[in-house]
């Protein structure tokens, strides 16, 4: 009998159990002193992303949105979300305005 109602719990945290949403947003930089070409700073650009991609996060995104960039001194800071499956689905989430209600009446 325990045995049974152990497995039952078991069965019901894993099927209720919340799935993980990765949504993160992580700074990188590039030297921009040296570059006279723009394709040449699209390149270390590109070259920056693709590093944070392979060794700064533990996910597959789905989605990667450019959220800021700024030149500080000689360097190019480049702000990034990134974003799984489940993690866009939460940024989609948190764009939509939520639906207005028409009428409350809020008594104190």
């Amino acid at each position: 009998m325990l045995g049974r109602l152990a497995s039952a719990l078991a069965l019901v945290l894993l099927v209720a159990s919340p799935a993980g949403a990765y949504l993160i947003e992580v700074t990188t930089s590039v030297a921009v002193s040296d570059v006279d070409d723009q394709r040449v700073l699209q390149d270390a650009v590109m070259t920056a992303v693709d590093g944070v991609l392979k060794e700064a996060i533990a996910f597959t995104p789905t989605l990667i949105v450019l959220t800021n960039a700024t030149v500080v001194g000689d360097r190019l800071y480049v702000r990034l979300l990134v974003a799984d499956k489940d993690g866009e689905r939460t940024f989609d989430e948190l764009n939509t305005p939520p639906d207005q209600p028409e009428n409350v009446d809020l008594k104190i």
